[in-house]
């Protein structure tokens, strides 16, 4: 069994509740013990952006996607956005949370290739 999992979101300001749902799903694997990635791709990368996560408010029983990001990443889980997809959509770094990186694809592979489960929304 892999010590590892990727939750993978496309979508945030299209659909608020898939990204909530996301980092929901990927607390719960970091409270399971796992070392866990989020990568965002798509309209998923707005959730990475400070300002377009507060707008996400789905509420109960789910707390604001902010929140949620933020104790994702307190507890030790890795953000990644898709660098074409921030610059498609020209999200500027300084716009994101602290700690959030941009990186290609190539890390979300060398993740899974590592024998990584993964769940999309």
């Amino acid at each position: 069994m892999s010590d590892t999992f990727c939750v993978t979101i496309n979508s945030c300001r299209e659909n608020g509740d898939k990204a909530t749902v996301g980092f929901v799903v990927a607390t719960a694997a970091l409270g399971s013990g796992k070392d866990t990635m989020v990568f965002l791709s798509t309209d998923g990368v707005w959730a990475s952006v400070q300002d377009e996560a507060a707008k996400v408010v789905e509420g109960g029983p789910f707390k604001p996607l902010t929140e949620l990001i933020k104790n994702f990443m307190e507890a030790g889980g890795r953000v990644v956005a898709c660098a074409p997809c921030c610059k498609k959509r020209g999200i500027d770094e300084s716009a994101l949370f602290p700690g959030v990186e941009i990186a290609g694809g190539a890390v979300l592979v060398e993740w899974l290739s590592n024998g990584s489960p993964n769940v999309s929304y």
